[in-house]
């Protein structure tokens, strides 16, 4: 905890993985709510076949989910979505012609259910 998870179109030619991965780590661990950065666990996901409405214009999309143990305030998930969202907002490509959407969804995690391990 926490999960980060970012899935982006595959139609986002020259998608900045390695930087939007190390640039976004940055940005979440920086929060008081990260108490270990080592416990924090990000992933990209290129995403192949997908549809945005029913208009034929060219579009695609941005949406990153950070998954959080319960308990977090209002106004600290907030911050975490402004963060996240301000880190997608600067790297994400932006093809001429093709409109972009960008969403971030912060997601309470059941602390009673959640198990977590070190190997």
């Amino acid at each position: 905890m926490p999960h980060l998870t970012v899935e982006y179109s595959a139609n986002l030619a020259g998608f900045p993985q390695a930087q939007v991965l190390r640039e976004l780590n940055q940005a979440v661990a920086g929060s008081a709510e990260v108490q270990d950065e080592s416990d924090l666990k990000t992933r990209l996901a290129a995403v192949d076949r997908f549809e945005i409405g029913t208009a034929p214009a060219s579009r695609a999309f941005v949406h990153a989910q950070l998954r959080l143990l319960s308990g977090r305030t209002p106004e600290a998930k907030k911050d975490l979505g402004a963060r996240i969202a301000g880190v997608l907002r600067r790297l994400t490509p932006r093809p001429e012609g093709v409109r972009v959407q960008l969403s971030v969804e912060i997601v309470d995690m059941d602390r009673a259910s959640y198990v977590k391990e070190t190997l």
